[in-house]
């Protein structure tokens, strides 16, 4: 083999040697390409809002609005177990009492409804639906199979030995979480406007669901039914009822003192009770005695603490509920 042979032959094992490289490249790309999808060709789940219903189908799943079928009444409205009859299943259709409606009648209902039914969290009742109508105006929600933390507290003879301290450590936490992802976690934010423990429902496992949330807009301005469960800036405020996330705080704040003492709000009767007992560290006197006294009491020490940070300070000084979650999350007990 002469010189010019050999470089031929050279370079034509070089090339086989190339091209066999980059065929191996080749398929080990294909190989990882079929076992890795790529992550943003998948499609992205949207969120649904809140479905208009008629008023006709709100009247035939509550039995024509009967009284057999109310589970709750408040300051809003009246509440009714519904059988949507297409579907089968069980909703909560709160009915705004029509004086409110009438009052708010050029207010943009359907509007707040669907964006208020984007926020998806454990913690709260999802809005399913809405229904209006002249003079009607209905909230159709998730059905919470069991009643609010206020029933469990201070209307239910069992409640008490069904809410240990355990578990009122738990509802405290998930009640902080659901209103956390409401002031902080949903675009736009949401304030609650009215905190208090007839507004948390809790579920069959014993997990709060903050319901009724945004709903202000429609509330009556006057102060049955809030006072004691809001801070005194929301009546300074021009025209009063002024809603806002640190009034929040404070209801929560309020509603930590219930589980607490097992008392009820008493229009503010209750936090100037319990706060001098907080700051004298006097536990003995403020947790709940139809319980037997905690074996760690340094829990509710420390919830004694959250709770006069939230009602004890001016809406400036107050924590947020980001900051309050965090905290009672820690406090839980497995």
């Amino acid at each position: 083999m002469n010189h010019s042979q050999r470089i031929g032959y050279d370079f034509l094992i070089a090339f086989l040697s190339t091209s066999m490289l980059v065929l191996i490249i080749i398929l080990v790309l294909i190989f990882i390409c079929k076992k890795k999808p790529i992550q943003s060709q998948e499609p992205q789940p949207t969120k649904v809002t809140a479905t208009s219903l008629p008023l006709t189908k709100i009247d035939s799943a509550t039995d024509g609005f009967s009284r057999r079928r109310i589970i709750g009444e408040g300051r809003l409205g009246t509440v009714y177990a519904a059988v949507l009859d297409h579907q089968g299943e069980f909703v909560a259709a709160k009915r705004i009492h029509p004086r409110l409606v009438l009052s708010n009648a050029g207010f943009g209902f359907s509007t707040v409804l669907k964006s208020l039914s984007l926020a998806q969290h454990p913690n709260i009742v999802p809005i399913l639906g809405f229904s209006e109508a002249p003079g009607e105006r209905i909230v159709v929600s998730e059905f919470v199979g069991s009643a609010s933390l206020d029933f469990y507290l201070h209307q239910n003879p069992d409640g008490v030995s069904l809410l240990d301290w355990s578990r009122r450590l738990r509802i405290a936490a998930g009640a902080a979480k659901g209103l956390e992802y409401l002031h902080e976690g949903v675009a736009p934010n949401i304030v609650h406007g009215c905190v208090k423990a007839s507004n948390i429902l809790i579920d069959v496992n014993f997990c709060a669901r903050i319901c009724d949330y945004g709903l202000s807009f429609l509330g009556p301005r006057e102060r049955r039914g809030i006072v004691g469960h809001v801070d005194d800036e929301y009546w300074a405020s021009a025209g009063g009822g002024a809603a806002c996330k640190e009034s929040d705080v404070f209801g929560f704040g309020v509603v930590l003192l219930e589980l607490l003492t097992g008392r009820q709000c008493e229009q503010g009767l209750l936090v100037k009770w319990s706060l001098p007992l907080i700051k004298e560290m006097r536990f003995n006197e403020l947790l709940d005695p139809r319980l037997v006294f905690p074996s760690d009491v340094k829990p509710f020490v420390r919830l004694g603490k959250v709770a006069l940070a939230c009602v004890g300070n001016s809406r400036k000084n107050r924590p947020s509920i980001g900051q309050v979650a965090v905290i009672l999350s820690n406090l839980e007990i497995p």
